[in-house]
């Protein structure tokens, strides 16, 4: 079928390393002559990368297939393409369950986007799921996110395995790319004008030791520092992996904001070992102290999970405990949600939803308090500011290197400035995690 003219609306969902999938799709849609709607209604097929990664993920997901497939009220001769995790891990119960999808393109597929999309347009129903552990492929890419800031994946799948997760079922076998690609993109993304670039894997502090048999990362990062760039963040560290030479290079290195990403989990020994960590409650204050000390100004970030089998009232109170005294700048709380084929949901003496989330709104009014302390530490300072956006009302707000894209909160700015600029912001309040300032 002719496809010029044709257009694609694309919906990304999930993380980031979802939307770098997402941009490549984007590219190799573009190449072959296709045009892009932002209104799905208007679109002859739209693409859903999906999340599967907890119950809510999966729920979005299937959420917004059915969105999509009420617009053929509107455009009957609509197709509807679901990529992504969910594809990945549900494809038989998708074509059961959920007739509206056309087609359906797993994780190890994404290179494969254009032949889906050819053959639903030809009223084709293709299932497309390769070998999620195959080497990768180098693919075009659309940076989406722009103007002044991008994701640099460093790697792909994970071999962690914790016992509550399913990412290596949905992505594969950790898989570092080659540190000349790397370096090739982000020169690109250099010379594109980025200021702030992101990189990101499942475990990036785990580079290069599958394809250059050796921790590589600090390698990169000081090779990716010489490079015009105004900031370079981390995104995800793991603390069993992190050694000597790399929170020296992070120290050193200027241009990489002390703001780093470290997933936990939990803090109590036996939790640890039911989730299938490798770092003991000991080793991971111990971690957190080095860090502080070596890396001044230092702003950490975790993840937490409360309501794992066997989390009692003991362990519980042992991470509340923990937080208290950790004063961990940054973290997100996450109730135990089963997933089905890890090791954790066989695991007995789960405590009920409910409970789950009822710990870990308590660790959330911690962190509250914690997080609120440390905005009003900001007070009076003068913070470089990444100009993101103007709102509708005219406010113009940007964020400081404490601050992740779509996970921490805002700078509100006072004083003229354009999207994409980098500016200094004296911080005059502080108000429900966004801090207030004007321009310095």
């Amino acid at each position: 079928m002719e496809h010029k003219n044709r257009k694609v609306a694309l919906i990304s969902l999930g993380c980031p390393k979802n939307l770098v999938n997402s941009e490549e799709m984007a590219a190799l849609i573009s190449e072959a002559g296709y045009s892009f709607s932002d209104d799905p209604a208007e679109a002859d097929a739209v693409v859903i990368n999906t999340c599967a990664f907890i119950e809510s993920a999966k729920t979005e997901a299937i959420d917004r297939i059915l969105e999509t497939a009420a617009l053929r009220e509107i455009n009957p001769e609509l197709k509807i393409v679901v990529a992504g995790c969910l594809a990945q891990r549900y494809s038989d119960e998708i074509r059961g369950d959920l007739p509206e999808v056309d087609g359906i393109l797993g994780t190890g597929s994404y290179s494969e986007i254009v032949s889906v999309l050819e053959s639903v347009l030809d009223g084709g129903r293709p299932t497309v799921k390769n070998n999620i552990s195959a080497p990768l492929k180098e693919l075009p890419r659309v940076v989406s996110t722009g103007p002044a800031w991008a994701y640099l994946r460093i790697a792909e799948g994970c071999d962690n395995h914790c016992a509550y997760c399913v990412i290596p079922s949905l992505r594969g076998r950790y898989r570092s790319r080659d540190r000349e690609s790397i370096l090739a993109e982000a020169r690109t993304l250099a010379l594109s004008g980025v200021k702030e670039l992101i990189v990101v894997a499942q475990d990036i502090t785990r580079y290069g030791t599958d394809l250059y048999k050796k921790r590589c990362l600090s390698g990169l990062l000081r090779e990716l520092c010489e490079m015009d760039f105004s900031w370079i963040r981390l995104h995800y560290l793991y603390p069993e992996e992190i050694d000597d030479e790399l929170i020296e290079t992070i120290a050193s290195e200027e241009k990489i904001v002390k703001y780093l990403d470290i997933p936990i989990q939990h803090i109590n020994d036996a939790i640890l070992r039911r989730m299938n960590r490798r770092s003991t409650g000991a080793q991971i204050r111990s971690l957190f102290r080095k860090l502080r000390e070596r890396i001044p100004g230092l702003v950490l970030r975790t993840s937490l999970i409360t309501g794992l089998p066997g989390e009692g009232e003991e362990q519980f109170e042992e991470l509340c405990t923990f937080l208290r005294e950790a004063r961990i700048e940054r973290a997100g709380v996450f109730p135990y949600s089963p997933e089905e084929g890890t090791p954790a949901a066989a695991m007995p003496d789960r405590c009920d939803t409910e409970e789950a989330e009822r710990r870990a709104g308590l660790c959330m009014e911690i962190q509250a308090e914690i997080m609120d302390e440390f905005a009003a530490s900001l007070i009076g300072r003068t913070l470089s500011v990444l100009v993101m956006g103007r709102e509708e009302d005219g406010t113009l707000w940007g964020r400081s290197e404490y601050d992740s894209p779509d996970i921490d909160g805002r700078v509100i700015i006072s004083g003229d400035a354009y999207p994409g600029e980098l500016i200094r912001v004296r911080v005059t309040a502080a108000d429900e995690g966004d801090l207030i300032g004007e321009r310095y």
